[in-house]
């Protein structure tokens, strides 16, 4: 097939307007392909010259194209290959390239693949007989007075006033601290939390911003004075700090401390966790526990990984930033993860419990989905996997 007409199928198949004699080629042609890089230019070419009207047109194009690549896939027949194969190096590869064509971070679909060998068995097939709506824009401020306001049943504008800092809401999920002066007589300070199924976009007093992710809290001042600014995490964030040399940054997170001048990075530690977990993508910060001995410094694209029970020693390694912040641009987004992995991030935005009939499923699964799907939808892609499940009421059961 001519690079011509391969191109020329693709922009059809965005389109949705292939027949099956064409599918078949083109599915064909896919499978004969062992040069991926040669292949990748073709379809990122094939991108540029598709016209999207709009992202829903784009999303859709999406959602054609990742299926188109898992039918290729599936042909090539899995089930007798080894579990990585180079036509799967084309996946993340194609999310970054939708990305630039978007604008935004925004894939819309990816099926979910266990890297471990399916086993030859017999599994009775279950489907979800509930759904749950994704988690949004929630969470609870506690002002320095004590009282509390539901920050997702509020409209905007000034909330409240403390000393000479103002409150604002700005729109859903922005919440900002406006200063009048330099520095408040006494220090005031505040807590933002975000329940189960709830996160949050916060505008610090400094101007750094903060994502709370599900489940997590952020205790600050309603000014910052001194010689360094301090916050008290618990859960996950993502943070973009405002540069400011002469009063470092500061989060701690239980007996972590995690010191920057002006960068963006994730922390994640939630209770639950085994591992408390820092990943840096722009700048410097230097990560310090107490029982550890010797701080380590972060380099772009590195993550400080700290386990919760031992606590031993900071370990540093090379990371995927994406996979890591991919909460916050609004996705799941998995790398080797185990089901147990899977089902924590679940139950904190769709707010369920998990429980598990049977042996825990083994293995390791990679995918990416959009959280502002129902919980149906992600089990029924999870399924494609060989993954079985029921919902009852707030309970998600994994066969």
């Amino acid at each position: 097939m001519r690079k011509a007409e391969f191109k020329e199928l693709l922009n059809r198949y965005l389109n949705d307007s292939l027949s099956a004699e064409e599918l078949e080629e083109l599915l064909a042609h896919l499978q004969k392909q062992e040069n991926t890089e040669t292949l990748q230019q073709t379809i990122q070419q094939a991108l540029q010259d598709h016209s999207f009207r709009n992202l829903a047109d784009k999303s859709r194009a999406d959602i054609i194209f990742q299926k188109l690549m898992q039918q290729a896939r599936n042909e090539q027949g899995t089930d007798t290959s080894p579990p990585r194969k180079p036509l799967l190096s084309i996946l993340p590869w194609l999310a970054a390239g939708a990305a630039v064509i978007a604008g935004v971070f925004l894939v819309t679909y990816f099926v979910f693949i266990k890297e471990a060998p399916p086993k030859k068995t017999v599994v009775t097939q279950t489907t979800p007989t509930g759904d749950v709506a994704p988690g949004g824009n929630k969470a609870f401020l506690q002002l320095a007075d004590g009282s509390v306001i539901t920050l997702d049943d509020t409209d905007t504008g000034t909330l409240a006033q403390q000393g000479s800092t103002r409150v604002i809401k700005l729109d859903n999920g922005r919440l900002q601290y406006h200063n009048m002066a330099k520095q408040e007589v006494a220090t005031l300070y505040n807590t933002i939390t975000t329940p189960r199924g709830g996160q949050y976009h916060i505008i610090l007093p400094d101007g750094s911003k903060v994502w709370l992710n599900a489940a997590s809290s952020l205790r600050f001042p309603t000014v910052f004075a001194g010689s360094e600014r301090s916050v008290q995490l618990s859960g996950e964030a993502y943070f973009e700090i405002a540069h400011n040399k002469s009063m470092p940054f500061q989060v701690q997170v239980h007996d972590m401390k995690v010191e920057v001048l002006g960068t963006h990075f994730n922390v994640m530690s939630y209770e639950n966790e085994t591992m408390v977990n820092t990943t840096l993508l722009e700048g410097s910060v230097r990560v310090a526990y107490k029982t550890v001995n010797s701080p380590v410094v972060l380099k772009p694209g590195q993550q400080a990984s700290l386990h919760r029970q031992l606590a031993q020693n900071i370990a540093v390694h090379d990371v995927d930033t994406e996979s890591v912040i991919a909460w916050k641009n609004g996705l799941f987004q998995f790398n080797s993860a185990d089901i147990q992995t899977i089902m924590r991030q679940l139950e904190r935005w769709y707010d369920v419990s998990v429980q598990y009939k049977g042996p825990i499923p083994e293995g390791h699964y990679s995918g990416i989905v959009p959280r502002d799907n129902n919980l149906l939808k992600v089990l029924r892609i999870l399924e494609e996997s060989d993954l079985k499940f029921t919902i009852e009421g707030k309970k998600l059961y994994v066969l």
